[in-house]
Parts: C-alpha cells; structure tokens; sequence
C-alpha cells in the first residue's frame, strides 16, 4: 500500500529502474479495479490481470484481492491482443536466494547473485551470509574418511545409534542397514555419516574443513557432520572446487586486473590455487559426488545428461536449503533461505528448493560442452596411469564387498547440546555492505545457534534428506 502523502501519479518502485519484458517477475501498483480485471503500472507501462490469472487464489472477485493503490508482485506474460501487457498474480514470500559459478581453471567468478534485489537489499548472501549447512558439509566427512583408508565400497551399518545422549537420525525416520559408503552419501543417511565422524574423530573431520578454506569457528561436536556450522556460500563454491580439479582448490576471483585508459595494467590478480588434498582421493570423492545425481538426493540433474556431481544441504525447520554441484568445468552453489531463518515450508528441502536454480544455471554452463570429461575420465589420463604404474582410483560399488564394516556403535562420548552455545551476534561479521536505502529491508540474519535439521536430537519434525 502507498504511504500516506504519495499519488497514484508520483510512486516509484526500485523494481522500476529496469525495463522489464515478458517473463519477468515484478511489483506492480494497482491503478483500478473491475470485477473480472486489475488494471495496474510498471512505470508508465499499463499492464492487466485477468481473472483467470488470479483463480488460484480461490478468490473470484478482484475487489475482494486488492484496491487501488496496493502493490502487487506479478509475472508478465506476452502482450493482449491490443498491445496492453498482460500479467498473472502472484506470491511474493519474501524468500531470499544467492548463487556463485565459478570457473574451474582459474577461479573467474561466472555469475554472482547477492540477494533477489539489489535495490532493496544490497547484502550480499553469496560472500557475506553465513548459514547453517545442513548435509552440504557431507563431504568433508567422507573426505576425511576417504584419506583415512575408507573405499567407497566399504560397508557401513544405517542402524540406531547413541553417543551418550545424542541419537541421530535419518529424515525418513527409517534405517536401511548394511550398505556402501556411496549410497550412504548418495542417499544422504545421517547415521552412517555420524558414524564415519566418530571413526575418523571429529577434529580430524573440522581439520578438513579448515583444509578446504572454511574458516568458521566449528565446535568439536558431533552433530557438525551434519551441518550444524555456519559458511558462506563462497567458501562452499571453492571448497566443491577440489573434487573436479583433482584435489586443487582454486579461489573466486572477481576481478582480474585493472588498466588505465591507455591499456596499461595498474594491478592483477593471479589465479590463487592451494593443492588440498593428493589426487587419488579428490577421484574417489568424485565418484562418490556424481553418484549423488546419478542415483541420489540430486538424481533429477541427471536429466542434464552430462557429467556433474554435487551435494543436497537442508537444516532444520527447512531454514536453509543448498545445492553445491559441478560440471569437469564450473562449480555453482546455490543457497535459498530466509534473512530471518524462518521456516521455507513443508519439505522445501535443497533438491526442492536449491538445486532446480542450479540445474538453470548449469543448462547454460554446459551449453556447447558435450565433449567435456572429468580429467579422470579423460583418455591421456588412462594412458598415463599405464605408463606409469599408477593405480586407478577406487570406483563407488553399489553392492555390499568383503570389506570391513564400520561399528554400528562408538563410545559413548556425548557432545554438549549445541542450545547451549552462545549465540553469534546478529550482524554477521563481514565487510561492511553498502548503505541501504531509508526504507530498505533490513537483510541481516538475525543470530541463530541450532543444530541442522537432520543433526537435532530428536526434534518434532523429520530431518531433511538433503
């Protein structure tokens, strides 16, 4: 609704500042109201809202939606016969979202998404935001399980377990028993990842975080492996990096170099590249990644029909939903949350929410790309493994082998109750983002400690699958 003072004539809304085409989504001002019309302003622009663009409110009669002066979020849809642009209703929920590609060889950022308008909000979710990452941080668990001596073959059992007082849990409440360490990550199952953490210790585990370039503060509890620790999408984009470039993480760069009018170089920017772990695991890790879209929680990208590989993240109360993947030739993270950590919904977990804004960007990334291998999978790489004697890395099996099983238990260690940590304060501590506008949107997470969903004990609601 306008603020009082302002005319129908004189209101401008950032979303303005654009010129917008069919297919776009934006506010709208109401302008009139018939009964079977809404009739509303995108600048000068007159657009229209038929009934049927409203029906799935359950609302009939438009007087009973709006009036005059409201302000409206709508989808513009190819003009009407006489050339008045045409729009449906629709919801705005306030949701926010960040996205970071990056280039593999180089680091080049590709494309950044702060936040879903930078006129209301200039945070920037991709760099600044730090949120809980539910079991995106997965691998880092088999990571360190992998350097470790665990195959992907090995068998570990999805049975109840408790470390003193903590008992965690998978999201479908069920267990599926004996199965391999790639279908344990694959299907996201959040007791056999606890009890990897356990085996392997979780220092060593946050050890590998840090060695990853994650530098939050993560407690040594237990319920970390399965993202109770705050990151930013940033370092999550340059972690995922590691798998495809054979265990070579390289850092987003934003810019390369600056020149002066004449062309001359005045600063540059080299790529930044830190070997993070040997060669043989960052394969192994790989197989197990792309078994996540070949099979897994993000098995709807395999409809991209190339290679990928990537982790679903979801916490608790859908708070935060994450989709971290890769081609042999971008990285992309994807993050949808609210800036007040409220609940997205229902089952708005990362495969729902995250990974089909994913699988967008990557549609582009890949376009033009179909001979692009894994440098795994590239022949040179085989014959050099020939000539040299080295071995092939270990291939995720899907069925049970001879190989030791994990312990359906470990002692009883139990990790204080993430409740009772202190809590972070609200202002997250980042570079300072540009001013905001008088009536802006305040976009700074407010402070929240709590365990991701599928690391809680016992919580009223199911853990997320990731």
């Amino acid at each position: 609704m306008l603020e009082e003072g302002t005319t129908l004539e004189e209101y401008k809304h950032p979303d303005w500042a654009i010129k917008t085409v069919p297919g776009d989504f934006v506010h709208a001002l109401v302008t009139r109201v018939l009964p079977q019309e809404i009739h509303a302003r995108i600048g000068a622009e007159e657009i229209v809202v038929m009934a049927e663009d409203w029906r799935w409110t359950g609302v009939a009669q438009s007087a009973a939606l709006v009036k005059p002066g409201d302000i409206v979020y709508v989808h513009l849809t190819p003009a009407l016969a006489g050339g008045t642009q045409r729009a449906t209703l629709e919801q705005d929920s306030g949701v926010q979202g960040s996205l970071l590609a990056v280039d593999n060889a180089n680091g080049d950022v590709l494309a950044m998404v702060g936040g879903r308008d930078y006129a209301l909000s200039q945070f920037n979710r991709a760099t600044q935001s730090e949120r809980q990452t539910g079991s995106s941080f997965k691998p880092y668990v088999y990571t360190a399980a992998i350097e470790d001596g665990a195959k992907p073959s090995d068998i570990i059992v999805d049975s109840p377990v408790s470390f003193g007082g903590y008992s965690p849990h998978n999201y479908e409440n069920d267990f599926r028993g004996p199965m391999t360490l790639t279908n344990a990550l694959a299907e996201s199952r959040n007791v056999p990842a606890v009890k990897l953490a356990a085996r392997v210790g979780i220092h060593k585990v946050i050890e590998m975080a840090h060695r990853f370039g994650v530098t939050t503060n993560i407690p040594a509890y237990l319920p970390v492996a399965l993202g109770a620790v705050e990151i930013t999408l940033e370092e999550q984009v340059a972690s995922y990096s590691v798998f495809p470039n054979d265990g070579l993480r390289v850092k987003p760069r934003l810019v390369r170099k600056v020149s002066n009018a004449d062309g001359i170089a005045l600063w540059e920017d080299a790529p930044s590249v830190e070997q993070v772990i040997d060669q043989q695991t960052a394969r192994t890790m790989l197989g197990m990644l792309r078994a996540v879209i070949q099979y897994g929680t993000g098995a709807a990208a395999s409809q991209l029909n190339h290679p990928l590989g990537g982790k679903t993240g979801t916490t608790s109360d859908y708070t935060d939903a994450w989709f971290l993947g890769f081609s042999p030739s971008v990285t992309c993270g994807v993050w949808v949350g609210f800036d007040s950590s409220e609940p997205l919904g229902e089952k708005e977990t990362g495969a729902r929410a995250a990974l089909p804004i994913w699988m967008a960007l990557m549609r582009v990334a890949i376009a033009g790309k179909d001979d692009e291998k894994f440098l795994s999978d590239q022949p040179e790489n085989r014959i050099l493994k020939a000539a040299t004697g080295i071995p092939a890395p270990a291939r995720p099996a899907l069925a049970a082998s001879p190989a030791k099983p994990l312990p359906s238990s470990a002692p009883a260690t139990a990790p204080p109750k993430l409740a009772a940590q202190p809590a972070r304060g609200a202002s997250p501590a980042v570079k300072p983002a540009l001013p905001q506008p008088a009536k802006a949107f305040s976009a700074q997470p407010i402070a929240r400690v709590k365990p991701a969903l599928d690391a809680a004990p016992a919580p009223k609601s199911p853990a997320a699958p990731q």
